[in-house]
Formats: structure tokens, sequence, C-alpha cells
């Protein structure tokens, strides 16, 4: 092997970019083992592949540079292993946030993949969703304008603390302070937020005024279950589901459906997806009874 590689042999054979060798040198942190007196060629050795692995390493561990420059010539096997173990703890953190954010693209995305469909439409056998090339005359058509009884699958919550409403409260009044105390609960809010009330009575009463929000999150020690609901759609600003109630109350009473447990609201169209707030569009489901 030749006794001194250029900066682009020793590139090619460690893997690192000319680039951040050159800059590596300037900063003192490694530099190669000549320099030519004429035209400044940086020159490295063979062997100089053992000591840059220091850096890689250090670098790959998310190291700052600062740090491994100081630790060139005073490392020691224990300090090491508190740096290692330091930078664990970092990445852990690190994991666990890239793990929520990826929970709530996902999130966003089942919500928002699912208002697409029910605005365009499809055919439903049994509640369930059949394929679109089906025969027309096959189970019932389900939108956005219809009252239907669907099935859903089972969907991890976060229940928040029970809202207490007061005379005149507005629905913002008691959504912030929700939000207020999210963050001491650490409650994500960037997971999809919905209104749960504890029955179908309470819904009807007022449909704006939710017993307590939730959060769509993986992580919920809640869950709404699996099974059959009737559920409605419509369109506009939080708050405004008045029509929704009377068309769901209708739809029970013209159908004698038995519904139980609680009212569960989410927006399928929020201003995440909608800049138009009259076209947030919102789902409401209750379980029908077995």
């Amino acid at each position: 092997m030749k006794e001194y590689l250029t900066i682009k042999e020793f590139s090619k054979l460690s893997g690192i970019e000319q680039s951040t060798l050159r800059y590596w040198d300037d900063i003192g942190l490694f530099s190669p083992a000549k320099r030519d007196p004429e035209n400044n060629y940086r020159y490295y050795t063979p062997e100089q592949m053992v000591a840059v692995n220091f850096v890689t390493v250090l670098s790959e561990m998310n190291t700052p540079l600062k740090t491994i420059s100081e630790l060139d010539t005073h490392r020691t096997p224990e300090i090491i292993i508190d740096l290692i173990e330091q930078q664990e703890m970092i990445l852990d953190l690190e994991m666990r946030r890239l793990r929520e954010r990826h929970s709530v693209m996902h999130a966003r995305r089942d919500l928002i993949n699912y208002g697409m469909r029910i605005s365009r439409g499809f055919r439903a056998v049994g509640g369930a969703r059949v394929d679109t090339d089906a025969s027309e005359k096959e189970g019932e058509w389900v939108d956005t304008e219809k009252i239907s009884i669907l099935h859903c699958d089972e969907k991890a919550i976060i229940l928040g603390p029970r809202n207490e409403w007061k005379a005149n409260d507005s629905f913002y009044e008691r959504f912030n302070e929700y939000c207020k105390k999210a963050f001491d609960l650490r409650i994500n809010l960037s997971f999809p937020i919905g209104g749960y009330h504890d029955d179908l009575e309470s819904f009807l009463k007022s449909p704006g005024q939710p017993d307590r929000f939730f959060s769509i999150d993986p992580a919920g020690n809640s869950k709404r279950a699996a099974g059959k609901y009737v559920v409605g759609f419509t369109r506009g600003y939080y708050g405004k589901l008045d029509e929704a109630a009377e068309r769901l109350a209708g739809y029970i009473k013209e159908r004698g459906a038995k519904v139980q447990g609680p009212v569960y609201t989410v927006y399928l169209f929020d201003e995440i997806c909608e800049p138009n707030p009259e076209e947030y569009l919102a789902q409401v489901c209750v379980a029908v009874s077995r």
C-alpha cells in the first residue's frame, strides 16, 4: 500500500466526504499526516484509518465535535462509558418523540382518508364497506348526507377531565380549559381531539357541550370499542352539532334502533386539511345495543 494517500483516496477508503475531512482539519479535530509545502495538498497515511475511527464512531453517536476534540487525548474507558450512556438517554428521548410523531401522522391520515371516502360515498353491506365494483343493488349507499349503521374499529383514546359547563359558557372556554389541563396531564394536543358525551340523552340535550374531550392516541388507556354504531356526519365549525343531533335522534326513533353507551364526535376534516371552517367534517356515532 502507498505510504501516503491523497485526500480523495483517503476519502474513498474511509467513506468520509472530502469536505468533512477539510473541515475537521480546519478546526483541529483530525488533520492529515502532512501537507505539501508547495501546493498545501493534504496527505494521509493508511494508519490514520484507525485514528479517524475514533472521530466517526463518536460522531455517529451524535457527540458534539467540541467534545470529541476534548476527548482526543484524555479519554478512558470510564469516560467513554459515561458518554455513551448520556447519548443513549438523548437518543431514547428522540426515538420516543419520533414514534409519537409517527403516531400523530398515522391518526391524522386515517381520519382524513376516511373523510374523503365518506365524502365520495360507498356501498356497505352489514355495516362494512364493500368493493367499489359491487352491484348497485348490493347493500346500502353511505355518504355524509345519510345516517347509517356502520362497523367501527376499536380506537384507543385518552379521556380528558370532566367538563364543568356553566351558564353562557362558549365551546371555546371549555376547550381552552381542556388544553391547559392537557399540558399538565401530558396529553399531546397534536393528536385529533374529539367530544365525548356520557350517553345519547346527554348528547341530544347539549350536542355542542361534550361531557369530556378526548384525544385519539394509540397510547390511550381508554377505547371506543369495535362494533356496530349509528353514524352521522355534519359540516361546520366546532360545537355546531344541533343539526346532527336532530338527524341522529330522528333516525333512531324511526328505525327503533337500540343504542347504548357514550356518543363520540370526531372531526375527519379540520383546520389541518380544510381552510374553510364551514367545510369541517364531523362524525358522530353511538353504539348499537347487542
